[in-house]
């Protein structure tokens, strides 16, 4: 377990959104500090929070962060895009930028500030995936977030002996920008901040925010079908 009381917490993506709800929710949990990060800083509107300038797909910007934050006990992986493409007629640099942000992005962050929280004595890190980890429905968004769950599951192997636990965050619509086309019911991302908070804290592995969320893994264990009924004719 991990506790936020005290704790100094970078979130990529910490501008707006769940981004911006859980720089919310950690100041309310008692984080000492909290490192708001955007490609541009001036978007970050919380005054409590540290603007810091982060493009998360460009390690010489990520590295500059990792020195500059040297005293990080948390790393939020919130930062996503979805490009909404098709594997057969979309660019395939459209493909590209969505692997870029969403697996290697928080890739690199891992990287860079796995050091940082091992020396100061150990931490949590919270990856937001998304249900479309586990449901081929948006083209290369769904498979980098699937790479990032992959990802996820071998970080939690590979830092537990070196005191840094790691929860993955799956979660179905959110009220964001990213939705705003969207005509479906959405979480608050005040919830969904609130639940991978409390998930962080309790040392869970994986945090389900939503009954879409909860449905979809459990039809993982059943006949493909069952998640893709429009294979049958």
């Amino acid at each position: 377990m991990t506790a936020i009381e005290g704790s100094v917490v970078l979130v990529t993506g910490g501008g707006r959104g769940i981004g911006k709800a859980l720089v919310e929710g950690l100041f309310e949990r008692g984080a000492k500090k909290v490192y708001a990060t955007a490609r541009d800083p001036r978007t970050v509107k919380d005054t409590r929070a540290v603007p810091l300038a982060l493009e998360v797909t460009d390690p010489a910007s990520v590295a500059a962060a990792a020195e500059q934050a040297g005293d990080v006990t948390i790393l939020i992986n919130n930062a996503g895009v979805s490009m909404q493409t098709s594997f057969l007629d979309s660019p395939v640099d459209d493909v590209r930028k969505d692997f870029e942000t969403n697996f290697y992005g928080p890739l690199l962050t891992a990287r860079a500030f796995v050091p940082v929280i091992e020396r100061n004595g150990g931490g949590h890190i919270l990856n937001v995936h998304s249900v479309l980890s586990w449901i081929g429905l948006a083209g290369s968004y769904s498979a980098s977030k699937a790479a990032l769950w992959s990802q996820t599951n071998s970080l939690r192997l590979d830092l537990a002996p070196r005191g840094i636990s790691v929860t993955g965050l799956h979660v179905g619509y959110v009220d964001t920008d990213m939705t705003a086309a969207i005509d479906a019911p959405k979480s608050s991302p005040v919830d969904v901040a609130a639940q991978a908070l409390a998930g962080i804290e309790s040392g869970a592995f994986e945090v389900l925010a939503d009954d879409l969320t909860r449905q979809v893994k459990s039809g993982l264990s059943a006949d493909i079908s069952v998640l893709y009924p429009q294979l049958v004719a």
